[in-house]
């Protein structure tokens, strides 16, 4: 029997920690996930190693990847649709949006299942659960990394071979932009991966979600070029737009750009990390029956 830390307080003082299910919903104990954080370099280094184990390239897909989304999308959106590219190189648009949407689709589709994966684990060996979707932001946040040192390279080759890329201040924001992105990964895969402890099928309903979602983001479009339309303002409340936008502004100096898109997005991102917090403590406790 679990006993609460008011009940256990006097005969508790020779021991180093109390595990108590007793917590508020709006409770983030910050100070235990850091206690653990060993853990989370632990979970982000098997994950990394995992990913492309057994693979014949290894970890080069970690670069084949984006470089064979963006030739895809130079062939259909450029060539064949003849979609604009508001005067950049194609492969500079398009691995700019890959890059950053590929990031983003990643933390949601790996954090929404982290409890019907490791629902075993959870039974038997107590940690602080939230470190798991942590870690899965952080393992795809190297990936990630590994992803833009590649968008440098090109960028670079462009910058001095192109007199269309224009890089200004904006780029100081480029932190901030990730930490957008992760949040709201973060955040809105917190949610599904909640609401699967009740309704099953919302992992197959993700992944659609998230392609459908790709659709409306300016991965491989313009938003500049859109015209006033009840479908740019569709596109335009999608929270990833401004972030993708701002990401190929900052660095090409071409695109759409508005501090209050990024304030918008930013909200979003935390609204939604809130939230999932939020659903999370409520059903943490019991989810290991229910799910």
């Amino acid at each position: 029997m679990q006993l609460n830390k008011k009940e256990f307080s006097t005969d508790a003082s020779g021991w180093e920690e109390v595990i108590t299910p007793y917590h508020h919903i709006f409770t983030i104990n910050v100070k235990e996930i850091w206690k653990y954080r060993d853990l989370l370099f632990i979970w982000m280094r098997r994950d990394i190693l995992s990913i492309y184990s057994q693979t014949l390239l290894g970890p080069l897909w970690f670069f084949l990847q984006p470089i064979l989304t963006t030739l895809t999308y130079i062939i259909i959106f450029s060539r064949i649709a003849n979609l604009s590219t508001i005067g950049l190189p194609p492969v500079l648009f398009y691995m700019g949006g890959t890059i950053l949407w590929g990031y983003f689709s990643e933390c949601i589709l790996k954090t929404s299942t982290f409890l019907k994966d490791n629902t075993i684990l959870f039974s038997k060996v107590y940690f602080p659960r939230l470190i798991i979707p942590i870690s899965i932001v952080f393992t795809n946040l190297v990936k990630f990394s590994i992803q833009f040192a590649l968008f440098l390279v090109v960028f670079f080759y462009y910058l001095f071979t192109n007199s269309n890329i224009h890089p200004n201040p904006i780029l100081f924001a480029l932190p901030l932009l990730i930490i957008i992105t992760a949040c709201l990964g973060l955040g809105v895969g917190i949610i599904v991966t909640s609401l699967t402890t009740r309704y099953k099928d919302l992992t197959h309903l993700i992944n659609f979600a998230v392609q459908l979602q790709l659709f409306l983001s300016p991965v491989f479009f313009p938003i500049s070029d859109m015209k006033q339309s009840i479908y740019k303002n569709i596109i335009l409340l999608n929270p990833m737009t401004g972030i993708i936008e701002a990401f190929r502004y900052a660095f090409t100096g071409k695109g759409y750009f508005s501090w209050s898109l990024i304030g918008y997005d930013a909200g979003i991102a935390a609204v939604m990390l809130f939230a999932g917090i939020l659903l999370f403590n409520t059903i943490e406790k019991n989810f290991v029956d229910t799910i």
